[in-house]
């Protein structure tokens, strides 16, 4: 990276004004840090997700416990925080939940930041002003409005019911806060999105709401992941093209490559019915039964159909688990 992170700033006219918020703008701005993440080259995610990462991170309790996106800290090795005020200390990763894709870290040294309170995602309509935040303070905050909630579904074998969608833009999304007019955090930052709007394209982003947390936490604080069991998983990179699911990449030694799955196969069924969409691909598959179920598929390469059966698999056997130095 070339370019400091810090030498981008919002046009004035983009970022929120105090006066304009009844809560503490720059207090609430302070709890937002930046979060470096530093993976082993062998790691799984390694080639798709980089073995650098650089994000945001939220500030959620007193003790320092941080909330992020799950996608900076999978498999690191590594990881620096750094404050508004130019605090660094290093951090340890805490837990990844696979399905709703927060992360926590814990900072292993005093960050002297206050934490967000946590609000929740449905007292925000849609139309209503928020605060999309990284860290960086006001020159990296941005006044957003919600355009819509409604489910995600993404490539990845992930599925949210409902996941908000703010614009315009922040570009440095992965862990920004969501702050609503109240002074709470309600969603924190995950994808950079395109929505098709009238004849033009709207470039915003997707937002996993704070509400997921509160029943996964204490688990975990207390194991790593939810106690909840995890959902089945292929391997499978599929993305909606037209009408039709189209395989889209394979994760390396996963079920769906073991099977024979090859890049560009059209999924047509699952255990003898047809998704339609790839929300309803994620949730018939996972509908047969947690790790080690059969997922049976109808395929269409070229244009032979053929018949696989998968035998599914948990995700996080095939992650590289942190270890405390």
């Amino acid at each position: 990276m070339a370019k400091k992170e810090t030498e981008w700033q919002f046009p004035v006219e983009m970022r929120p004004k105090p006066e304009d918020w009844r809560f503490d703008l720059d207090t609430a701005l302070d709890a937002v840090v930046q979060l470096r993440a530093e993976i082993p080259e062998d790691a799984f995610t390694a080639q798709i997700l980089g073995t650098e990462r650089v994000g945001n991170g939220v500030v959620i309790r007193e003790d320092g416990l941080i909330l992020t996106i799950g996608y900076l800290i999978t498999e690191a090795s590594t990881i620096w925080l750094t404050t508004n005020k130019g605090v660094v200390v290093p951090a340890f990763p805490l837990a990844y939940d696979q399905a709703t894709g927060f992360g926590l870290v814990q900072p292993l040294g005093k960050l002297g930041v206050r934490a967000l309170p946590r609000g929740s995602a449905s007292s925000c309509r849609i139309g209503e002003n928020v605060v999309v935040a990284g860290h960086g303070g006001r020159a990296h905050a941005l006044r957003a409005t919600v355009f819509a909630k409604r489910e995600f579904a993404g490539y990845w074998e992930y599925l949210l019911e409902e996941a908000l969608y703010t614009a315009p833009a922040h570009p440095q999304w992965g862990g920004s806060a969501m702050i609503g007019s109240d002074g709470k955090l309600l969603a924190l930052g995950s994808l950079l999105v395109q929505e098709k709007v009238d004849a033009g394209t709207l470039q915003g982003n997707m937002l996993v709401p704070i509400d997921l947390l509160e029943p996964i936490l204490d688990d975990m604080l207390k194991t790593g992941r939810p106690s909840r069991p995890a959902n089945a998983w292929l391997g499978m990179y599929t993305t909606e093209a037209g009408h039709k699911l189209v395989v889209a990449g394979l994760a390396p030694g996963a079920p769906a490559e073991r099977a024979g799955v090859k890049v560009g196969d059209i999924v047509v069924d699952v255990a003898g019915e047809k998704p339609k969409s790839l929300a309803d691909l994620w949730r018939r598959v996972w509908a047969l039964g947690g790790p080690g179920s059969e997922v049976p598929l109808k395929l269409l390469r070229k244009s032979a159909l053929m018949d696989v059966r998968l035998r599914s698999a948990d995700r996080n056997d095939f992650l590289k688990k942190p270890h405390l130095h």
